[in-house]
């Protein structure tokens, strides 16, 4: 009965011992489908994230391109304007009355909008130069030229302009706007011109 007794009891151990297996295999598997699909679920979370970093990035670039592309297009925009400016000041010269070096309130008005471009562009100097019309004496429009830049060369310094950027030439009749010898030509040539050194 002895013998009887240690069967059933190994029997009983086999069957445990069984039942746990089972079970701890189960486990086990169970363990590893949830491990795959918490994988899977980290995997797509890490790639959506990946994709959105992406997004963001992208996104970033372009706002960066865009800013480049608007300021090189204000800096294009500023660079002419300066140089509209500056042509403006070489080409809109001073006129005067026939055998007067007199400022006219028009040439004072334009000698301001000058000295507020000379003002602005401090590092520029300048010649003035003085013209005349073809009438009278080579010597007498030689001085008148003189007078006329002088008279220019003064009223800029009365606006702050620094004398040493400023320098005066005559050239009297000698090189005319316009050679037609009508009173509009006339009116052309008899200017005070601006360049810079």
């Amino acid at each position: 009965m002895n013998k009887k007794l240690w069967i059933n009891v190994v029997m009983a151990m086999l069957v445990a011992g069984l039942f746990l297996t089972v079970s701890c295999a189960k486990k086990t598997v169970v363990s590893d489908a949830t491990t795959i699909e918490d994988q899977a679920a980290m995997t797509e979370a890490e790639a959506a994230a990946e994709a959105e970093a992406r997004k963001k990035a992208e996104a970033e670039r372009i706002r960066q391109q865009e800013l480049e592309a608007q300021q090189a297009s204000e800096a294009a925009l500023e660079q002419a304007r300066q140089q509209a400016a500056k042509t403006r000041f070489l080409h809109q010269n001073i006129h005067f009355a026939f055998d007067s070096a007199a400022l006219s309130s028009e040439a004072k008005e334009l000698l301001k909008k000058k000295a507020q471009w000379l003002k602005q562009n401090a590092n520029v100097s300048v010649t003035i130069e003085g013209h005349c019309d073809e009438r009278g004496t080579t010597e007498y429009n030689l001085a008148l030229g003189e007078r006329r830049a002088s008279a220019v060369e003064k009223y800029l310094q009365d606006l702050g302009i620094g004398g040493f950027r400023l320098d005066t030439v005559s050239f009297g009749e000698e090189r005319p706007l316009d050679p037609g010898q009508t009173e509009a030509a006339y009116a052309k040539n008899r200017r005070a011109q601006f360049v810079l050194k």
